[in-house]
């Protein structure tokens, strides 16, 4: 599977709020470490954050504005764009490198600004 096959499975899975096929993109010791915090999260940590976005959204959509691949991986640009119950729109910039290791995700270095989910929170 290329890098950039892995990266649209694990899109699909995170639009359709599939949490267990989302969580076997990564490998069991991936790390997904975020700008806005400094701190990288485990993958258990990870999932429980998109656990807490889908029980928020009745929609995710990952708006990829770039989708490369790169030595060990790939990076992409996108906009996430949610919407909540409440049928309230949010949208988020971000751009992530994404190395991969035997087919799954080893490691994300997300960079995004995360004031427009806070409500998310």
């Amino acid at each position: 599977m290329s890098s950039l096959d892995l990266a649209n499975k694990f899109k699909a899975y995170l639009e359709a709020g599939d949490e267990p096929g989302a969580r076997s993109c990564f490998k069991p010791d991936a790390g997904i470490w975020h700008n806005y915090d400094g701190r990288t999260q485990t993958v258990d940590q990870n999932m429980a954050t998109f656990k807490n976005i889908l029980e928020k959204t009745k929609s995710r959509h990952y708006d990829i504005k770039r989708l490369v691949e790169i030595p060990g991986g790939f990076l992409q640009q996108h906009v996430l764009r949610v919407e909540t119950h409440d049928g309230t729109k949010l949208a988020a910039d971000a751009i992530a490198v994404v190395l991969v290791e035997d087919d799954k995700i080893a490691r994300i270095e997300e960079f995004l600004d995360p004031t427009p989910l806070a409500s998310l929170r």
